[in-house]
């Protein structure tokens, strides 16, 4: 079955890749920057698996343009999801890890600035991973929502519930899911996106019990340290 091109005047939404590219560049520079300036901060494998696994995601993306990938590429589309899941563990993994440090009290619970600066960087983690997910599950990913292959989105954006107030053939690019990942986490429930699928409400429930605990637990120690 061959999938039909979007019309000419449709190709005004293709969805760059260059928000992808700053996001993931700036938590990659954010990422070094800490390992180097608090290197007895815990971390989970060598110091350059992570970031490596985060360039490896970046190139994926970038190769996988909704534009010009064909359906029997779709395979980079898994191996991006692959790459994120992988993401996602360390990201778990880390808070985990800094939950334990902060139960045990180590070296770096015991520095109000080291403390912050390492659950800063899980929680920014944890948003660019769910920001990841977000936008490589909603509808079938980028490429299906390009084609508008699945009918009903997993999430509502306010321009799909009043199309009266977007652009014909709007749809959300990553820069949307960015935004929904980071109000998720500091808001810990939905603001302007409701879930609509199963498995959205429930990743949406982990990222804001996981983004409650690391602020709560940091800022409690960390205020205790202060004092």
């Amino acid at each position: 079955m061959t999938i039909a091109a979007p019309e000419p005047e449709e190709r005004v939404f293709l969805e760059p890749r260059w928000p992808i590219a700053v996001t993931l560049g700036f938590f990659i520079t954010v990422s070094i920057v800490l390992r180097v300036a608090v290197p007895h901060r815990s971390s989970l494998g060598p110091d350059w698996l992570v970031p490596a696994v985060e360039i490896g995601l970046l190139i994926v993306l970038l190769a996988a343009d909704p534009a010009r990938v064909s359906g029997r590429r779709r395979w980079l589309r898994r191996l991006a999801i692959a790459l994120v899941s992988l993401l996602g563990c360390a990201a778990l993994t880390s808070t985990v890890k800094l939950i334990v440090d902060l139960v045990e009290g180590t070296k770096v619970t015991n520095s109000a600035s080291d403390l912050l600066a390492s659950g800063a960087v899980i929680w920014l983690g944890n948003v660019l991973v769910f920001s990841l997910f977000y936008w490589l599950l909603d509808s079938g990913g980028p490429l299906a929502r390009y084609y508008g292959e699945h009918p009903y989105p997993d999430f509502a954006f306010t321009q799909q519930m009043s199309p009266e107030i977007a652009p014909p053939g709007w749809r959300p690019q990553y820069l949307d899911y960015l935004i929904l990942a980071l109000t998720t986490s500091t808001a810990f429930s939905p603001t302007d996106v409701m879930p609509m699928a199963w498995w959205a409400k429930l990743t949406m429930a982990l990222q804001s019990l996981i983004s409650l605990t690391v602020v709560g637990l940091v800022i409690a120690r960390a205020v205790n340290v202060f004092a």
